[in-house]
């Protein structure tokens, strides 16, 4: 490898002090040092948002990296690579020469490749006359094999990050669901104890949770909400509770099997024109909840709804009228206004609300009056969840095929 040359930047682009330390710290590479290019490439994409890269930029590092022609990165061989920009770009799937040019300087910006250039900033390669290169200018790819450790380091941490994050969200999901259902259940079956105090404080914690929260937020709450919980099964009689609580499943669950069930067949909603019936028929019709939508378009449209079914997931409608009870009572829904959704959607169409309305929580402050309003809405006819869940899906990035 060429060593213990600084070189400049051709044109207007300026020099940094930093770059003269870089360019002759990579001419101090352990000599003998070799790494996978493609091992170092996946643990700098790991840790692109560390490193302040986009993915763009890791296209660009991919393209670049394909024109060196060795899979190993070696101490002692020629680590500088010269494709054109046109070259580059097509390597690079076709990305336009400006953003080309933006993206090779956050690379150089990030540590991760040197710019050689040469008198007149072109590319090249001159050989010996054995036909071996004697000197090179394009990129030297060299701090990639300097920085190998460094950025396998920096690829566990974020994955350690990434893990953590979503342990302590799913810590704090639970511990929110907990806390409904057992207020919920503390009130409707007349526990001992100043339950609205309890509400106001929950309801407290839940304001503080950011649209985005960071790892310390989610840590920081989810202890709270520990508390809390432990504070309210201090307040619980649990033996006398416990036996109520399964009093109280048992009662859920005979709901569920008793209440009106339809044939698989899953209908496209219908207009009164489509039906060719009278209006006196449409409006006795209009009583008779059907299952517009089928169970996996509703699940992808509202994929939130599966972590409260059975293990974490949902395959069937009866699971999704089982989670909807329970997100039901963890949005601070009342049974009463839940009990008139299903009387007038039906209880398959009242569960898919209850999942829209979870998709949608960061939107709604009140979950319970805004079930009242879209039942009465249904009551006059005005409501459908068709568009609704196409908005979901859309929203989702899902494609969406117009119907008519």
């Amino acid at each position: 490898m060429e060593g213990g040359q600084v070189t400049t930047p051709f044109g207007r682009r300026p020099v940094t002090l930093a770059l003269v330390k870089r360019q002759i710290a990579t001419s101090r590479i352990k000599e003998g040092k070799s790494a996978d290019k493609w091992k170092v490439f996946r643990d700098a994409s790991e840790a692109r948002e560390v490193l302040g890269l986009q993915d763009r930029s890791l296209a660009v590092l991919d393209a670049l990296l394909s024109f060196y022609p060795e899979n190993e990165l070696r101490q002692e061989a020629q680590l500088i690579v010269f494709p054109s920009n046109i070259q580059l770009s097509n390597r690079a799937h076709g990305i336009a020469g400006a953003t080309l040019r933006r993206h090779l300087a956050l690379l150089v910006e990030a540590g991760l490749i040197i710019r050689k250039d040469s008198a007149n900033g072109k590319r090249y390669a001159r050989k010996d006359d054995e036909g071996s290169i004697e000197h090179a200018f394009g990129f030297d790819v060299s701090p990639l094999l300097m920085r190998a450790e460094e950025l396998a380091c920096l690829a566990q941490q974020v994955s350690a990050d990434r893990i953590a994050y979503r342990r302590a969200k799913e810590n704090l999901t639970i511990c929110r669901r907990d806390i409904r259902k057992l207020i919920t259940a503390a009130v409707e079956e007349g526990a001992a104890g100043d339950w609205n105090a309890v509400e106001e404080r929950y309801l407290a914690l839940v304001r503080r949770i950011p649209r985005t929260p960071i790892l310390d937020d989610l840590k920081h709450l989810g202890l709270e909400m520990e508390i809390l919980r432990q504070d309210i099964l201090k307040l619980l009689n649990f033996d006398d509770f416990s036996s109520k609580m399964i009093s109280n499943d048992a009662q859920i669950e005979r709901h569920i099997q008793n209440s009106n069930t339809y044939p698989p067949n899953e209908l496209e909603p219908s207009s009164e024109k489509e039906l060719g019936a009278k209006p006196s028929e449409n409006r006795q019709a209009e009583h008779v909840p059907v299952k517009a939508f089928p169970i996996g378009l509703v699940l992808r449209a509202c994929p939130e709804i599966s972590n409260y079914g059975p293990e974490g997931q949902i395959t069937t409608w009866r699971e999704l009228m089982t989670a909807a009870v329970v997100v039901r009572s963890m949005l601070g829904v009342s049974p009463s206004a839940y009990q008139e959704a299903c009387e007038v959607m039906g209880p398959e169409n009242a569960a898919v609300t209850i999942a829209c309305i979870l998709e949608r929580g960061g939107h709604i402050n009140s979950a319970g009056g805004y079930l009242r309003d879209l039942t009465n809405r249904a009551k006059r006819g005005e409501f459908s969840l068709g568009p609704v869940l196409m908005a979901l899906l859309r929203a989702a990035g899902h494609a969406v095929k117009a119907t008519g």
